[in-house]
């Protein structure tokens, strides 16, 4: 079955992304990614200045997932002009992560960093001071974000939101408001882990996001609620290990998936995912477009 698709403006031959933070930080991993499959990549998220990030560890596996505080650690936009050269070699799109303080920050990323196929802007890191997360909670500023970016580019816009608040939709009617092609739901949950043997918090920055399975379920439900709520397309993403993953999501409302963690056990995954994906609808005798959403039509019925 044929699963090319329109993900927030930009065509896909598949409707698996890379997802920002995972092998994004040179251009030769995101070809390799671009290689084994995914539909389109998503660089690291990258600002105004250079980072070195939080402190080993900043990383750690757990048995549902990963915990990370890696703190935003990027060269600057200037740095990685080359690296998204190179990543565009891969001959699918190629999606910027930028982050910043402010509007103003955000537009000189985007402003600076040219060539990419879209922005996803990054208002949803939960372990770096100042950034994401503490912009992504408040309405207002998310909507001025995604306006002054979209005042400043050509090409698509999309927004990463939190799932750290008490209610996802008016954050997702704020970047949509603001001008958004789509909304990515989900970055990483507040979580934290500590040594049982001395009583340390095991990561560098204390706490940091959780990612993998364990997030599955309420990125669902942010995706479910967001698809009800906006006029925008809904790209999900958090915990997709397998095509299973994929089609629930998508009958959540997604019309694409990115994949973050289950890279770290596969690379391979983004093809497997797009093969289980169209053996399905060969299954089902459906297209793709038959399954966004299902699960609203269900209960309607």
């Amino acid at each position: 079955m044929k699963i090319t698709c329109n993900a927030g403006g930009l065509t896909l031959k598949n409707p698996t992304i890379l997802a920002a933070g995972v092998l994004g930080t040179t251009g030769a991993s995101l070809k390799r990614v671009a290689s084994m499959g995914a539909g389109a990549v998503v660089t690291k998220s990258i600002g105004t200045e250079p980072k070195l990030g939080h402190h080993n560890p900043s990383m750690i596996r757990l048995e549902e997932g990963y915990i990370n505080a890696m703190g935003l650690p990027n060269p600057s936009y200037g740095e990685f002009r080359q690296e998204l050269e190179i990543a565009k070699e891969a001959g699918v799109p190629v999606i910027a992560s930028i982050f910043g303080a402010t509007p103003e920050e955000f537009t000189t990323v985007a402003n600076g960093l040219p060539g990419a196929d879209a922005y996803e802007l990054n208002v949803s890191c939960p372990h770096a001071k100042g950034y994401g997360m503490q912009c992504g909670t408040d309405p207002e500023l998310v909507k001025a974000i995604t306006k002054a970016v979209k005042a400043t580019v050509k090409v698509p816009v999309w927004v990463k939101l939190t799932p750290n608040v008490t209610d996802i939709k008016p954050i997702g009617l704020a970047a949509q408001e603001g001008g958004a092609d789509a909304v990515v739901a989900i970055n990483t949950l507040k979580a934290m882990a500590i040594d049982i043997n001395t009583g340390w918090p095991i990561l560098g920055n204390r706490s940091g996001g959780l990612s993998g399975p364990a997030v599955k379920p309420v990125a669902v439900k942010c995706v479910y609620d967001l698809y009800e709520t906006l006029d925008i397309p809904v790209i999900g993403v958090g915990g997709v290990s397998n095509w299973a993953d994929a089609i629930e999501f998508m009958m959540a409302g997604a019309c694409a998936v990115e994949i973050g963690s289950a890279v770290y056990e596969d690379i391979g995954t983004f093809a497997s995912v797009s093969m289980g994906i169209s053996d399905y609808l060969d299954r089902k005798n459906m297209q793709l477009k038959d399954i966004i959403g299902m699960a609203h039509r269900r209960v309607k019925q």
